[in-house]
């Protein structure tokens, strides 16, 4: 197998057909052999789209800043725009070094993407090899054995791997050919790490008896995908039946599915959410545990990065970790970050309906729950106290004391994006939006 710009040009010109024109290519780029030939063959490929190569630096490695000076150097060669990114690894989070390090890796790439960019990664086929057997290991579904998909939905644009049919040789022989040079990290080696120890160990194994193990491989994870898929489409059909809401999902709804069917389900909305799917004994904590709570219970189930919470008759699926309150203070521009899964408060000017031009002149303060509001909703002819308002309304009790409070002066004029006062509202005027916030109903 050979590979060259050219049919780098045409696997990403196929990707074009789920995920549309790129607005830019952001490569991540660690400055090893696939990366490197990653980056240089799509230069070579004038694709037109503007390329941005993105190094992490991990800081696990004592050369690690030595790294970061070569690929600022190569980009810099070929005439490519490069950002430098340093992360901090926790090394407490119960996951391993790799994982945690992959995390941090990931999340510092989210957020150099804008609306329309794909983040390009240079798995090979070796690399989707290794990732079958792995999650073979680890006992995965039909997703898991899947491996490693073309393209997804990632952040505001998408993950792309334009090199799964290309094998390391491949990359190895056109890196040769064009005289290039990259970093060997030696961690690499370390047969500690189980992707490692199947590269270094395992998989040679199997190549002697089967050379083209890696191909068989590929062939068995492209079977697994197009199984996967339909379980998605299955997962979409039962939550547009039990209405629609990822967030939320009706117990009642939920315990009339087979169980199989309540996992396919649960594990679809987690991914939809963009939260973390919970082990196979955690999963079903959720289903003999939560699902036949009480109505009048509160059961909680957590796991690294999500949690599943039951109250009357829905199951909220939310962030590990919420901010136990936004912070109060004075309101300095049109938005507000609200803290760890609590979203983004965001007023929106010439409104149909919002807070008055004079409410507005008068500056506004952020602040939560003390106990004893009282407030009249636009709309409603009497005060009432805010705890009984929340209560009607069916927010949930561990949202109640996290909704945002908006004050001008001694006056509470908005209940997050729930209600504004009637003496403060005036039409048009300046909406209050909670963007990205919790369930609340």
């Amino acid at each position: 197998m050979s590979f060259s710009p050219g049919q780098l040009r045409e696997h990403l010109a196929a990707l074009e057909l789920k995920a549309g024109k790129p607005t830019r290519y952001v490569i991540a780029f660690s400055g090893g052999l696939d990366s490197t030939a990653l980056l240089h063959a799509l230069n070579a490929a004038e694709t037109g789209v503007p390329i941005v190569a993105v190094h992490i630096d991990h800081g696990l490695h004592t050369d690690s800043g030595t790294w970061s000076e070569h690929c600022e150097a190569f980009a810099q060669s070929l005439g490519t725009d490069y950002r430098g990114r340093r992360v901090s690894v926790p090394t407490d989070t119960g996951k391993g070094l790799e994982a945690a390090a992959r995390e941090a890796r990931y999340a510092a790439l989210h957020e150099e993407l804008d609306r329309g960019d794909w983040l390009l990664s240079a798995h090979h086929r070796e690399d989707q090899a290794e990732t079958l057997l792995i999650n073979l290991v680890r006992g995965s579904g039909p997703a898991g054995i899947a491996g490693i998909g073309a393209i997804r939905r990632f952040g505001p644009g998408w993950l792309a791997r334009p090199l799964l049919d290309v094998d390391r040789a491949a990359l190895s022989a056109y890196a040769d050919e064009h005289s290039l040079q990259w970093v060997e990290d030696p961690s690499n080696n370390d047969q500690r790490f189980d992707r490692n120890f199947l590269r270094h160990d395992v998989l040679p194994r199997l190549q002697s008896r089967w050379p083209d193990i890696a191909a068989r491989l590929q062939r068995s994870a492209t079977h697994a995908g197009e199984s996967a898929e339909l379980l998605t489409d299955l997962a979409k059909l039962d939550l547009e039946m039990l209405g629609g809401h990822a967030h939320r999902l009706p117990v009642d709804g939920l315990l009339g599915l087979a169980p199989g069917r309540q996992r396919n389900l649960l594990r679809y909305s987690l991914r939809a959410l963009g939260l973390a799917t919970p082990t196979a004994s955690q999963l079903e904590r959720i289903l003999k545990e939560v699902l036949p709570a009480r109505e009048d219970a509160q059961p909680h189930v957590g796991w690294p990065g999500a949690s599943a919470r039951r109250y009357r008759n829905g199951l909220y699926l939310m962030p590990e970790h919420l901010a136990e309150a936004p912070e109060s203070g004075q309101i300095a521009s049109d938005q507000v970050i609200l803290g760890a899964g609590l979203g983004i408060l965001r007023f929106a000017q010439e409104a149909e309906r919002g807070l008055s031009a004079a409410i507005m002149g008068q500056g506004l303060r952020l602040e939560v729950r003390q106990g004893g509001e009282e407030f009249r909703p636009d709309g409603q002819g009497h005060t009432r106290k805010l705890k009984k308002l929340l209560q009607e309304e069916g927010v949930v009790p561990w949202m109640r004391d996290r909704v945002p409070l908006v004050y001008a002066g001694e006056d509470l004029v908005a209940v997050g994006d729930l209600w504004i006062a009637a003496e403060a509202a005036s039409s048009p005027g300046v909406a209050v939006r909670w963007d990205d916030r919790p369930a609340l109903h």
